[in-house]
């Protein structure tokens, strides 16, 4: 897997920096002082407290990022942990936002000295074997997941493109009555859905229990029932930016006045935005797969569509497939429930 494909996302660069801060305390700390001063929120809705209680009366003395470019290039791991790449992995996924500005940690990452840096670690991420499930397909064998107790079953959705029938007149309806009442300011106070992907549908993950930390705006939720489920078909493999932008250019479903505001924030561009219109995608593919190498290549950053048109990948979580049919069935095992103490980070199976 390509070190340098990883780099390009913003989601693959704080991977790559919340690993470094993982393995080094004194990265951790200029990191620290360095993304606190690059916030759009410093000293606002992000401030630094005392010990003794309260907002520390002077925030944290920022080194310079030339500093911590020359730790990050000259930091040694020789045996990567697997736990701690799928922890900052998590932190990654779990800090994506796409209604406001990066966080400072993503504006540090993305500076050209630090990008260079955190090459090596990249490349030792991508030629980790436990980590080469990132670039796999979609596997006939997945789970969906239920974020419901196992004593509270529910059967798994049905009737796919019946509900992405509605989806589609639902967008088309806000996007007429956003370009309505909405200012054309991109700047303007406004902020409204942000996903590109249908919900109510079915989604699938590879890997459990992974996949139960691998969540884009999580509710804190601390009960799930994974559910194991098998599916073949027509399945688009979403690995690079070029084939998200192919479904945008072939199904293309027009979203500027809707998104407008909430993606010049996440991204700083004003333009003309588009996603796939995944009701007519499933006249042609059961369903789709972004891969974990698509998701932190690609995932919260404008990809150019045409000269005057891009689009994002938002609210997909890495190594998920979307069922657009009801090519996937419940089967394959029995439903598993899992907890997550409140004090702990980590899912735990019950018995």
């Amino acid at each position: 897997m390509n070190a340098a494909v990883l780099l390009e996302g913003p989601r693959g660069r704080r991977l790559c920096l919340e690993l470094a801060m993982e393995l080094d305390p004194r990265i951790r700390a200029a990191v620290f002082g360095l993304a606190y001063s690059l916030d759009p929120g410093a000293g606002t809705s992000r401030v630094v407290l005392s010990a003794v209680g309260g907002a520390a009366p002077e925030p944290p003395a920022a080194p310079p990022p030339e500093q911590l470019a020359a730790a990050l290039a000259a930091l040694e791991a020789p045996h990567l942990d697997e736990g701690q790449m799928l922890a900052a992995l998590k932190r990654s996924v779990d800090t994506a936002r796409y209604w406001q500005e990066p966080e400072g940690e993503d504006v540090l990452a993305d500076l050209p000295s630090i990008r260079a840096a955190l090459h090596p670690l990249a490349e030792r991420i991508m030629s980790a074997s436990t980590m080469q499930w990132l670039a796999e397909p979609s596997q006939e064998r997945q789970w969906s997941i239920d974020w419901r107790p196992a004593a509270d079953p529910a059967p798994l959705p049905k009737d796919a493109r019946t509900t992405l029938a509605r989806w589609a007149d639902k967008e088309r309806a806000e996007e007429v009555r956003a370009a309505r009442q909405r200012p054309r300011d991109p700047r303007a106070n406004f902020s409204g859905s942000w996903w590109s992907i249908p919900h109510g549908v079915l989604q699938s993950v590879g890997r459990i229990p992974a996949g139960l930390g691998l969540v884009e705006d999580s509710l804190g939720w601390e009960q799930a029932t994974t559910i194991p489920v098998r599916g073949a078909g027509r399945i688009f493999e979403i690995r690079t930016a070029d084939d998200w932008t192919f479904l945008c250019r072939t199904y293309p479903l027009e979203v500027t006045a809707s998104r407008r505001h909430d993606w010049f924030r996440a991204t700083g561009r004003d333009g003309r935005w588009v996603v796939p219109d995944w009701d007519r995608v499933a006249g042609e593919w059961d369903a789709a797969h972004l891969t974990g190498l698509g998701y932190l290549g690609c995932a919260a950053r404008a990809l150019p569509v045409d000269a005057d048109t891009a689009s994002i990948i938002a609210g997909w979580n890495p190594d998920t497939t979307i069922w657009f049919t009801d090519a996937a069935r419940e089967g394959g095992g029995p439903r598993q429930g899992w907890h997550r103490p409140p004090t702990e980070d980590s899912w735990i199976l019950e018995s």
